[in-house]
């Protein structure tokens, strides 16, 4: 199974992802912000990160920007998770570097089938 990064600012959705994550026996990591997603990432170099756009400091465009740019990262799928659910918001997003947009609330049928479809 997979090792998964979730980079969310928000405890309760952490809460609920990592819940969906391990019961279908994924490995889960966690980090609060983008600076923290980023070199959390750098250092347990996940299958795939699920990437908040809304925290402090560092926001998920420009951490998901960073780890697409970053030889020791560019491999790892990012999937955002957001409630920002305008176009111009993922196709900004895709530019960044990720690899999947999905809104919140997280459909737990479409969270595995999007992860499958980057990792694969």
């Amino acid at each position: 199974m997979a090792k998964v990064l979730i980079v969310d600012d928000s405890p309760t959705e952490t809460y609920k992802l990592t819940g969906m994550l391990e019961k279908n026996g994924h490995k889960v990591i966690t980090a609060v912000n983008g600076e923290e997603g980023v070199s959390t990432a750098k250092v347990e170099l996940p299958d795939v990160i699920l990437m908040d756009i809304v925290m402090p400091g560092l926001n998920g465009f420009q951490a998901t920007r960073q780890l697409s740019k970053a030889s020791e990262t560019a491999h790892i799928p990012v999937i955002i998770v957001t409630t920002k659910d305008q176009e111009t918001d993922r196709v900004w997003g895709m530019r960044q570097g990720a690899k999947a947009y999905l809104t919140k609330p997280i459909d737990e049928k479409e969270l595995f089938t999007t992860i499958a479809k980057v990792s694969g």
